[in-house]
Formats: structure tokens, C-alpha cells, sequence
């Protein structure tokens, strides 16, 4: 009986150092959707509008809409990143039936977000800014959560 119990004994043991050293499997799963958020700031006559989706890895796709006042108004796509409190994002959109490229600036606070503005500069056929480090956050411009329509 105790040849029984030892055997037993040893062969789960192998059983379990085996399980332990066996690597993990990794799959690679689509990378979750945090879901569509969207937010908007209306000042005097002015207009922004901003539809976010954003995954787990804070990889940011959307829309943005500027109707600024006495200016052609300006609408369409952003994609970049959330990097800490910071969202850096290429805005391709139309603006007198041309279409360009440029790096838009947000800083999150809460459910906000406050658009950000600083020197650019043309590269790669995009205007970027020349330092991140130095931009600036206007409070004025800021974006509250609201329902998405």
C-alpha cells in the first residue's frame, strides 16, 4: 500500500512540474473597444465637436468638426494616441474643398478635453508641431462629455 501511495505521490509531482514549466499560451485577441465618447465646446458662435473611439492600448480613432465663426468651417478624421494625459492625433480633413493634414493637441482633465495649440511646422507632406514640449492648453477651448447623436 505505501509502494501504491508513493507511486502515486511521484507521479503527481511530475504531473505538476510538468503543468508549472509548460509556457502559457498567448492568443492574440482584437484589442478591445473602450467605446465612442464624444465632446463638444460651443463658445459665443463658435464650435468644436469631437467623436472619439478609443481602444485598451488608448489608440484613438474619430471625428472632429472646428465651425468657428466667419471661417470655413473644418471637418473630419483624427487617429493618434493617449499618452498620459495627453492626446496627439493626425487630423485629416477638407477646408475649402482642399484637403490637409495636420497634428491636433488635447490635454484630458476629468471628462474634458482642452485643445491644444502651439508652432507648426511642414513634414512628410503634414503640418506638425515643431515642440510638443512647449504647447499650450487654452482653457477657453474646452471640451465637456456630452451624448453622442
Amino acid at each position: 500500500m505505501k509502494k501504491i501511495m508513493l507511486i502515486i505521490g511521484v507521479f503527481t509531482m511530475v504531473l505538476v512540474s510538468c503543468k508549472k514549466n509548460k509556457p502559457e499560451e498567448v492568443t492574440l485577441d482584437a484589442v478591445e473597444s473602450v467605446g465612442e465618447q464624444c465632446f463638444e465646446s460651443v463658445i459665443n458662435k463658435d464650435t468644436i465637436k469631437m467623436t472619439l473611439n478609443t481602444n485598451s492600448r488608448n489608440e484613438v480613432n474619430g471625428e472632429l468638426i472646428y465651425k468657428i465663426y466667419e471661417k470655413d468651417k473644418n471637418e473630419g478624421t483624427i487617429n493618434g494616441t493617449i499618452k498620459g494625459d495627453t492626446l496627439i492625433a493626425d487630423y485629416t480633413f477638407q477646408s475649402e474643398g482642399v484637403s490637409s493634414v495636420r497634428e491636433v493637441a488635447f490635454l484630458k482633465k476629468g471628462t474634458t478635453y482642452i485643445d491644444g495649440y502651439g508652432d507648426l511646422i511642414e513634414k512628410n507632406g503634414k503640418m506638425v508641431f515643431k515642440d510638443k514640449k512647449t504647447l499650450k492648453f487654452d482653457a477657453k477651448m474646452t471640451l465637456s462629455k456630452v451624448d453622442c447623436k
